[in-house]
């Protein structure tokens, strides 16, 4: 017998296949994945685990590329650039370690905490580690930092000779261990291994715990993890949109302000986001302006119109056009990241061109409104609860 459950992406109540090895299941409303086929193994995502953390060590130390500037060799290491900024611009300094080494050593950390936990029993540390695993995930972004790095790298490659370094293939490495680590991760099939769902097929299930993924009676607490249960995540519109309008304030002098300033031979000159992707475009860097312009103008705004218009649509009932929206918002949890290229981008410019009046890039004003919009529309995206989308389906137009 299959276990009901409620989706976690419209809140259908589904009584999925048996799916095989190596398949999936799907609800057939939202297009939400339910469950992985096959036995959940562990072992394999703990040897991943082992693998990466060993991997960090030559990847945080190692330079990931030399650059011969004035005839000195000039280093730049993952952390690096994080602690040039550190000084003048601590905000975004935090944000760029946070992405490139915090959360994924989190990540690494919980998957040994959660098998740990799953072991021994232990159940406060084995909730906080499923916590982290649910929603840090998208805040690993070393491969935002890798497209970031080959963009530096065209930058700089006119006025330096540019060297690869071991730290780089480490790197490389460990961003293909996290995409296979990142897919493998199942907070509900952890806690299935902690208490087995069991075994439903009445619709009398109201509730999905948004914390452990069990669909059960309308209680006050998940009897699983004794999280507070919910029908919908609290207040999640009105934070949604705190958030939006937040970030569309901040969007104005993030594209305003300088986000850069380069200092050649003692000539000073400030770049905005828009001037610098017209600057590449007129020294024959199309392809590089296009993907920063991408990911730094168009993303953010339509981040922004694209929740807008899903918040509109919820609270003013719109009854058509649900999967739509539930494209829309999957794209936006997608894409989001994304926005944080440039960042990195002005990290590692910072670190190899550093030669006072003679040759300097340092960030400018824009450069922390905009790692605050990046912050703010992530965290849109993360409070809105997907199911409000489909609330109104059952009464939609025939």
């Amino acid at each position: 017998m299959s276990t009901a459950r409620r989706c976690p992406g419209c809140n259908l109540l589904v009584l999925p296949e048996v799916a095989q090895q190596g398949h999936s299941a799907y609800c057939p409303r939202c297009q939400t994945r339910l469950y992985r086929g096959g036995t959940a193994r562990f072992n394999a995502e703990l040897a991943i685990a082992a693998a990466g953390l060993i991997l960090f060590i030559p990847t945080m130390t190692l330079p990931l590329i030399t650059i011969r500037l004035f005839g000195q060799m000039i280093p730049a290491t993952l952390p690096s650039g994080t602690l040039t900024l550190s000084e003048n611009f601590p905000g975004v300094a935090a944000l760029i370690l946070f992405c490139s080494v915090i959360a994924p050593l989190l990540v690494i950390g919980s998957v040994y905490s959660a098998q740990y936990s799953l072991k021994f029993r232990h159940f406060a540390l084995f909730k906080a580690s499923t916590w982290v695993l649910n929603h840090l995930k998208q805040w690993v972004m070393l491969d935002v930092f890798l497209v970031s790095l080959a963009i530096a790298c065209f930058k700089v490659q006119e006025v330096a000779e540019i060297n690869i370094g071991l730290g780089l293939y480490c790197l490389i490495t460990l961003q293909i261990l996290f995409l296979v680590l990142l897919t493998r991760i199942s907070v509900r099939r952890y806690w299935d291994a902690w208490q087995p769902e069991d075994e439903h097929i009445s619709d009398d299930l109201d509730t999905l715990c948004t914390t452990c993924h069990l669909t059960q009676e309308h209680l006050t607490h998940c009897r699983r993890c004794n999280s507070a249960l919910h029908d919908r995540i609290p207040h999640s519109i009105q934070k949604t949109w705190a958030y939006l309008i937040s970030a569309s304030i901040f969007i104005l002098p993030a594209n305003l302000y300088p986000i850069s300033i380069f200092m050649n031979n003692g000539k000073r000159i400030e770049d905005t986001i828009f001037s610098g992707v017209a600057e590449l475009v007129r020294t024959g860097m199309t392809g590089i302006a296009a993907i920063i312009f991408i990911a730094s103008i168009i993303v953010p705004v339509a981040k922004i119109l694209s929740l807008a218009y899903i918040l509109l649509a919820i609270q003013f009932k719109r009854k058509t056009h649900h999967l739509l929206r539930m494209r829309v918002f999957r794209a936006v949890h997608w894409i989001g990241k994304w926005s944080v290229m440039d960042l990195f981008v002005i990290a590692i410019m910072v670190t190899l061109i550093d030669r006072g009046q003679v040759l300097d890039f340092t960030p400018g004003p824009g450069a922390i409104a905009f790692a605050v919009v990046v912050v703010l529309t992530m965290l849109a995206a993360e409070s809105l609860d997907s199911r409000l989308i489909w609330d109104n389906y059952e009464q939609r137009s025939k």
